[in-house]
């Protein structure tokens, strides 16, 4: 094979003529349309009052349509307003407001990971995009900025019930700006700032006939970044159109696209074992470095009521990833030279596609005279992956600390395709609700999830190995309403994670079975007349089955390990004063390994009792908004996130670190506002994770300032 001219052949994404049949077949259902003459009645369509609250709906947490307050699970939803007002254009620094959430991005993962109550990382904290998940990937990088985004929901804790394996930490779900039956409106929005950064945007969205609706967003990006030769881009688009056939079915059509060219940057070395900040913004990367990322979202929606108590729903969706990595990773300073060695040239391309269907129904009746909610549905989809990469063989010439000649890209390995991995994947999930009394409802939960997995060695040939996952995990929970405005609640859940990325799973990996964890949950939820509201959890999650060291057996692993994880998490929203309004969270947490060794050596050593790399003790966030003069807010934010460990021996702690946000807000006329932003407005020198060497560390971003304009019309 030819490496100079090879490039991955483009996956052919589609929903299938089956799916389509089927859309049709619905909508040619008797009793359908409730207008047989031709002539359909008005359609009215009012979208629910989203404020964010514990009122607010929150499909995340439960297929029955239940609220933050009848839920009984932590769940928090950042809304487009709070989007906008915190000027939050990167959708993790949005995703991270949220309580007990901590940032863990580098470009290993898509720069997409985060924390969540003492658990890290892809596998372990689930992102789905509109409820759809990406099955068995390193990291979703779609989407990466809010401008079309409506809302994003943050379950935490357990959520294998609803969306499966890989969910014990939590589920963010990122749901896009929807079609809606309002008169047409157009948005448009322009920015500049520092580091030569220009932001363009476009969205528009409403009812286009009595029928018909739609919703069209459109953004791209670009900046130098805080490192040299730090440049990146980024380019979205997003559409969306509605039929409402009836009052009681609809069909809904959306098309997304991302491309990422990210910061070819990763991380700053350790000198001596410790941090130098002369380094901050050096990148020791190779000058022909490369970084990117395209996805496509596409998906069939269907709605339908057949009567008042009964909802049914089914998407079609088609999801595919092409991404490709070329640089130079690895970096270690060289005590007897005084210089940096440069290892781990890798280049990578991804080539990732998804089909499926997720079908549920919701009834709404009576059990024993009591009060009934159910829901049953299925998730089916299929799979395929293709790694292409040099095995990670080639290194670069050594540099100097401060003054790195990054020279080229070199590997004496080619790129060709190494493996394949294909997936079939269904499972099958039921809820039910029950009203005990006016004040007392029972909630409980059931998935069975089935993964047949086979991998293809494409080098020699042949099949590498083919096995099959089985996971069930279930939940019970409780709220008793101890007031109109006071709720308490209860939740115990039983989960499942892969022991790694599944499409990733190697040869050797592949002979485990997922681990299991269990997690207690209670809590208290409290929303007063004025709108107030504060929410206090506590939980201990455990997880068990991680892979560890053989202490017969440096050697090999064995499936015995055990982590947990305890701790407390508090919010609260209120109005302090006319013209004031103050949202804040705060979280502390005890997470560490019970049982789990590593090879230090060529021996096993027990890190039993240490905590897990990237897992912060506490997080805080506070927001603070004052209207001060009609048509001007001023907000000030705190984000702070606690000491983290870089490796699992607890040898290397990344310092904790605060960093302040601050934005003027003026309304200049009723449909044109301007918003001065500064984000790290003391320009905070911090670490935001440690990269798969333990001593190599990323820098968090230095002190932004935007200036944005946006006009409505």
């Amino acid at each position: 094979m030819n490496i100079a001219t090879f490039t991955p052949a483009p996956a052919r994404r589609r929903l299938s003529v089956l799916s389509l049949h089927c859309l049709l077949a619905i909508a040619a259902l008797p009793g359908t349309a409730h207008a047989q003459d031709g002539t359909l009645p008005t359609v009215v369509v009012t979208a629910r009052a989203d404020n964010g609250g514990l009122g607010t709906e929150a499909a995340t947490g439960s297929n029955l349509g239940l609220s933050r307050f009848d839920t009984p699970a932590s769940i928090d939803v950042i809304t487009r307003r709070q989007l906008e007002e915190r000027g939050d254009i990167d959708l993790l620094d949005a995703i991270t407001r949220a309580p007990g959430i901590s940032a863990m991005p580098h470009p290993g993962n898509g720069n997409s990971s985060v924390a969540a109550r003492g658990f890290t990382d892809t596998t372990s904290v689930m992102r789905l995009y509109d409820g759809m998940r990406q099955y068995g990937g390193a990291g979703l990088t779609f989407p990466f900025d809010t401008w079309s985004i409506e809302r994003i929901e943050v379950l935490r804790g357990p959520a294998s019930v609803i969306h499966g394996d890989g969910a014990i930490g939590g589920v963010i779900n990122v749901i896009p700006k929807q079609p809606a039956r309002n008169a047409p409106e157009h948005e448009l929005q322009l920015g500049i700032g520092n580091e030569h950064s220009r932001r363009a945007a476009f969205g528009s969205g409403g009812a286009i006939d009595e029928r018909w609706s739609y919703r069209f967003d459109a953004s791209t990006e670009r900046a130098d970044g805080w490192v040299d030769r730090g440049e990146h881009s980024s380019r979205s688009i997003s559409a969306a159109i509605r039929l409402d056939v009836s009052p009681d079915l609809n069909f809904r059509f959306s098309t997304a696209r991302g491309e990422q060219e990210p910061m070819r940057y990763f991380g700053t070395p350790l000198v001596d074992g410790r941090p130098v900040a002369a380094l901050a913004e050096k990148n020791y990367n190779v000058a022909d470095s490369a970084m990117r990322f395209d996805d496509r979202w596409t998906d069939v929606l269907v709605n339908w009521k057949p009567n008042v108590n009964t909802t049914v729903r089914s998407r079609f969706y088609s999801i595919g990833s092409d991404r490709h990595w070329r640089n130079v990773e690895g970096y270690y300073y060289n005590a007897a030279t005084g210089l940096l060695d440069r290892a781990d040239a890798t280049e990578i391309f991804h080539d990732q596609s998804q089909t499926g269907n997720t079908t549920d129904m919701a009834v709404k009746g009576t059990l024993f005279g009591l009060a009934n909610a159910v829901s049953a549905g299925f998730d089916i989809n299929s799979s395929s992956f293709t790694h292409i990469n040099n095995t990670y063989v080639g290194s670069a010439p050594s540099v100097d600390l401060f003054d790195p000649v990054p020279g080229n890209f070199s590997s004496s390995m080619p790129t060709i395709p190494r493996y394949h991995s294909d997936a079939k994947q269904y499972a099958l999930f039921a809820e039910d609700r029950l009203q005990l009394t006016e004040k007392w409802s029972v909630l409980a939960g059931l998935r069975y999830d089935h993964a047949e997995l086979a991998r293809d060695d494409l080098v020699a040939g042949r099949q590498a190995y083919e096995r099959t996952f089985t996971n069930v995990g279930w939940r019970l929970g409780t709220v008793v309403q101890a007031t109109p405005s006071l709720a308490l609640y209860g939740q115990y859940a039983k989960a499942a994670d892969p022991i790694g990325a599944l499409l990733f799973l190697s040869t050797a990996n592949s002979r485990f079975d997922s681990a299991s964890g269990r997690q207690l949950e209670i809590g208290v939820k409290h929303a007063s007349a004025n709108g107030a509201e504060w929410t206090l959890a506590v939980y201990d999650i455990t997880k068990n089955n991680l892979l560890t060291r053989d202490p017969a057996n440096p050697s090999q692993s064995v499936q015995v390990g055990e982590r947990s994880s305890r701790g407390i998490e508090a919010t609260v929203t209120a109005a302090l004063a006319p013209g004031w309004r103050i949202e804040a969270n705060a979280s502390l947490l005890r997470a560490q390994f019970e049982d789990f060794n590593e090879s230090s050596g060529g021996k096993a050593v027990s890190r039993a009792g240490n905590t897990p790399p990237d897992v912060p003790r506490r997080l805080a966030n506070v927001w603070l908004n004052w209207d001060f003069v009609t048509a001007w807010t001023a907000s000030a934010g705190l984000r702070y996130v606690g000491e983290r460990y870089a490796d699992n021996a607890n040898t290397l702690k990344m310092p904790g670190y605060a960093v302040t946000d601050l934005s003027l807000r003026w309304q200049a006329a009723p449909r044109t506002g301007v918003t001065l932003r500064a984000a790290n407005v003391f320009d905070k020198r911090y670490f935001t994770t440690a990269y798969y060497m333990p001593q190599q560390w990323f820098y968090g971003p230095d002190r932004k300032v935007d200036l944005i304009v946006n006009h409505r019309f």
